[in-house]
């Protein structure tokens, strides 16, 4: 796919100044050269051509809001002059996998002030004798040369640092989840104290259910209490019946009587 083709697609019905991002990668280039790109792309911020064959950088429009430019695996041998006047505000620039062979050719950068980042892996130019410190001096406003720093610390990976705020974003969501929970969400305090109630009525329920069996015993042990004193009672008025019947029996008294006084029997004899 040449590249004007691959900008419309990747426009997707939107119009170039909408554009902040472009990626043009492994597409045809005509002739080693930009095209399809113009100055309506003013907002863009970040463009990839990688692999697309390109020579020469001559092409590219007027892009005043550029940071990053993605020039690697391509035949650039030269002309980065124009950086300075097409990309003015530009921190990044990778030049990986170009034939840039000596300092001379990345010397106009030093006209990119806000250059902070260069690669040069793949490149010629790197074989040379103290090349980082040479390229340092060249271009003293870089912070970043193939990844590292002057002591050779390496460079933030900006992928990594989104992954790291993401994870940090994930682990707080789950702090505040947990801190939530042990807080316990209105809902669930509802159902909390709908519980306790239920659980005292039903507390109150077996209270009156073992006060009614107790009034329920204890009416029973009175009835059985009652039948024992009835049953004492009879018993001993059929014993005082037999012993009179056999004193009236022997004495030959006509008539007895008895008579119940407080729960006791008194025996009153008539001869």
């Amino acid at each position: 796919m040449d590249m004007k083709k691959r900008i419309h697609l990747e426009l997707r019905n939107r119009t170039p100044s909408d554009v902040k991002e472009l990626v043009l990668d492994n597409c045809r280039s005509n002739e080693g050269k930009i095209e399809g790109l113009t100055d309506e792309f003013e907002e863009l911020e970040f463009l990839s051509t990688i692999n697309v064959g390109l020579t020469t950088v001559a092409h590219l429009p007027k892009l005043n809001k550029l940071k990053k430019l993605e020039l690697s695996d391509n035949r650039i041998s030269g002309g980065l002059d124009v950086l300075a006047a097409k990309c003015p505000n530009l921190t990044h620039l990778n030049l990986s996998g170009n034939k840039i062979k000596d300092l001379s050719t990345i010397e106009p950068l030093k006209e990119l002030g806000t250059l902070k980042s260069l690669d040069l892996f793949n490149c010629e130019v790197t074989n040379l004798n103290e090349y980082r410190d040479n390229v340092f001096k060249l271009l003293p406003q870089l912070t970043y040369l193939d990844g590292y720093d002057k002591d050779d610390k390496e460079a933030p990976d900006s992928d990594a640092e989104v992954y790291a705020e993401g994870l940090d974003d994930d682990e707080e969501d789950e702090d505040d989840e947990e801190e939530y929970d042990e807080d316990a969400a209105p809902g669930d305090e509802d159902e909390e104290e709908g519980e306790e109630e239920e659980e005292e009525n039903e507390e109150e329920e077996e209270d009156d259910l073992s006060g009614e069996e107790e009034e329920e015993e204890d009416q029973n042990d009175k009835e059985v209490d009652d039948e024992d004193d009835e049953g004492e009672q009879n018993g001993e008025t059929m014993n005082c019946n037999k012993i009179l019947n056999m004193y009236a029996a022997l004495s030959k008294i006509r008539s007895v009587t008895f008579l119940e006084f407080e729960h006791n029997f008194v025996c009153i004899i008539f001869p």
